[in-house]
Order: structure tokens, then sequence, then C-alpha cells
């Protein structure tokens, strides 16, 4: 197993963060669907995630030729009989995928890894039941066999917006319209709200008629258009911490009207400048935030932070309120688990001198980078190539603003 050793350090500089994950799964998607002219898009980086959402939609019948950091897709239609897409580690590819496949064809075999299908789809196979849909999901394995069919849905909004983004892809193009009714509480909000910006970019309208519930007319088309991807806020807030924490970092670029829910990062930012004895941190819409919130907190010096509204984190890539209480634990940070969160009390410095695992989840490892330039010893950070799944050239970015790094070449 390859490891590396990460030194105290204070990273300086500025850095062009990475475009947005979550806009360019949309983007790609919707590119995908259109059957006019030719869409380009525009400030792509081709991740793990990201590539497995362009070669599903490949598999759908589209064809995408990369030049660069740009996209030219077009539709084509064809699709082979029972198309396999793998999705990796992608929650995004196969959440949004399903139901798109159920509408562009009879039939589609989804496979990924194993901690890809530990993660639920509850959502969907309540779906597959009520509208006798065929599915069998067995060895990171899914088949599906039948079509979706028009109607109202009533989505649970805690377990992951994501469900609901996919069937907002899906349904404009059935032949009848549809409700998305959201049931409870509406958690990541955000990401659903810039799936239906990106696909009105597409010339696909989406009605909402309050707050939780979302009328889709039938029979739209996706129109081709040219579309940029605007910087990343949930990669950004690593650095943006990090330069919180002291070191000298900026991230240019970033679209201060963003729909990104991650934007939040700068008023926890400026939550921790105005400290009180305690910080509450309510995560349901900020999940993707806990890891590097919880390097923050641990270094708030004697000032308690608590996070709740998280536990769908033990869901994610890795348990990741385990993971991050675990490793930064290792560092010597104070922090414990709850059922749904994190209680942190803060420290001057972590004193490192330990082995931490990225449990390979990219937040983690990024998470665990930043927390190494405050730790009074070097660290070992083992799977810390987790961050392909989607900042291939973090640790480039981390060199170049001054973080030192030797690679190890450990075997087991």
């Amino acid at each position: 197993m390859k490891s590396i050793k990460i030194m105290p350090s204070v990273l300086k500089g500025r850095i062009a963060v990475p475009p947005s994950k979550s806009l360019s799964h949309r983007a790609i998607i919707c590119a995908s669907l259109c059957n006019d002219e030719q869409s380009i898009i525009n400030n792509l980086l081709f991740s793990e995630d990201i590539k497995a959402t362009a070669d599903g939609m490949k598999k759908l019948g589209s064809e995408i030729n990369i030049e660069n950091s740009s996209a030219y897709i077009k539709r084509n239609n064809v699709i082979e009989k029972n198309p396999v897409i793998s999705c990796g580690e992608s929650g995004s590819t196969l959440r949004f995928l399903i139901p798109l496949s159920l509408v562009l064809t009879d039939s589609c075999i989804f496979t990924g890894s194993k901690r890809l299908f530990e993660r639920p789809l509850d959502v969907y196979y309540d779906i597959f039941a009520k509208q006798q849909i065929d599915y069998n999901a067995e060895n990171e394995r899914l088949t599906l066999r039948g079509s979706l069919s028009p109607g109202t849905y009533v989505i649970s909004g805690s377990i992951s917006s994501q469900f609901i983004s996919g069937l907002l892809f899906s349904l404009p193009l059935l032949e009848g319209d549809s409700k998305i009714v959201i049931d409870g509480s509406f958690e990541s909000k955000s990401y659903v709200q810039m799936t239906i910006d990106v696909i009105r970019h597409y010339g696909i309208h989406i009605y909402e008629t309050n707050e939780k519930t979302f009328l889709i007319k039938g029979r739209q088309k996706y129109k081709s258009t040219t579309y940029t991807i605007e910087r990343d806020y949930s990669q950004a807030a690593f650095f943006l911490a990090a330069n919180e924490l002291g070191n000298e970092v900026e991230c240019p670029g970033l679209n201060a009207d963003s729909l990104q829910g991650d934007k939040e990062i700068i008023n926890i930012i400026n939550k921790y400048g105005c400290l009180k004895d305690e910080t509450a941190i309510d995560a349901s819409q900020i999940p993707d935030l806990v890891p590097i919130i919880a390097v923050m907190a641990s270094l708030k010096n004697n000032h308690t932070t608590v996070i709740t509204n998280a536990g769908r984190l033990r869901l994610k890539e890795s348990d990741r309120l385990k993971a991050i209480s675990t490793e930064l634990g290792k560092l010597g940070a104070s922090i414990r688990e709850t059922e749904d969160g994190l209680i942190i009390k803060g420290k001057q410095s972590l004193k490192g001198n330990a082995k931490v695992n990225s449990w390979n989840d990219h937040r983690i490892a990024m998470s665990l980078a930043v927390a190494a330039t405050k730790c009074k010893n070097e660290i070992i950070l083992e799977n810390h190539m987790a961050v392909s799944k989607s900042y291939p050239h973090f640790w480039e970015d981390y060199k170049s603003l001054g973080g030192v790094i030797y690679e190890l070449n450990n075997r087991k």
C-alpha cells in the first residue's frame, strides 16, 4: 500500500480550485439528452466520478468527445442491448442514471464498488415495486428491466437529494405529467436547486408550487447550449479552511452568486471569527463540509463546536463521522462522535507523529492534509490517492503552495 509522509508546513499562494463536480455531473447528463445539435461544456475536470457519468451517458446513447478541459456532446441514440454502466464509487452516477435508464432503454445493468452498493437505494426500490419494474440487486450489480411511468412520486428528503435530482432529469422526457412531493425534512436542498438551474439552461422547466412540491410537465425536450462549469466551493473549502487556520491561501474565481450549498463555508469561517464559548453547526444542508469543519474546530483553542444533523455521513464513501473522528483523534484532537454528529473541543495545535488513513475517502484525505499543516510533527497518510475521485491533482496543488510531501512505498 502506498502512503505519504506530510511534514508540518505553511501553505502560501493562490490556487485555482477545480470546477464543480456537482455541476459537471449535471451538465454532462443534460447535454447528453439533447437531440438537436451539439452541446459544449467548458472547464471540466475528468475526475473518476465525472468519467463514470460521461461513460454512463455514452452507454445510454450519447457521443462525447473530450478535448483538454472541454466536452463536445451530441446524442446519437445508439444504445446496445442490456448496456452495462460502471459507476465505480460515484453515488451521483448511480442515482442520477438509474431513472434515466428506465426512460432510455428497456433493460440496463449497473455495477460499482462494494461500498457504493452498501449506500441506500431503497427510494428507487420502492418506486420499482409500485411501478412493477423488475430489478435484481446482488454482488455489486443492479439489473433493471422495465420503464418509468409518469405520476406522483413521494420521496423522503432526508436520505439523499440525489434521488430527487435523478427523477428531475428523467420525468420531463415521459409522455405524461408528473409531480414530486418531498416527505419530511428536505436536506441538501441546494443540490436540487442546482439540478433545476442546470436543466433550465438546457430548456427544461420545473415548476415549484411550494418548497416541497415540484410539477414536471411531460414531453419536454432538452435543447443544446454551451455551458461553463464554475469553480467548486466543496473543493475550495479545504484551502479556505487552511487559510483560516493560519496558512496564506487565496482561491480566486469563485462565484459569489453560486447556488452551491457548500458556499456556506464562508459563513462558517466568519462565524469562527466571532468566537463565543460554543459554536453550533447544523450540517443537514452541508454534509460534505463536515470533515474539514471538524479540522477547523479541532484547532480553535478552548472552543467547543457541536455538529448536528449529520447522520447521513455514515452512508457516504466512508462512515465520515467515524473516519474523521478516528483519524483526527490519532493526531491528538479532542473529538467524539454522537449518533448524528460530532462534539469537538479545540486545541492550539495537534501533535501529529501518527499514521492515519483516508478510509479510501477523498474528503477525509484532503481534510487530513490540511490538519497536517498545524501538527507539531509529521504524519503518515495511507490511501492518499483517494483524492482521484474528485480532485486528481490535489497533491500537486498542495505542493505548489509549499506543502512538503514524501512518497513512501509500503507493502503489506
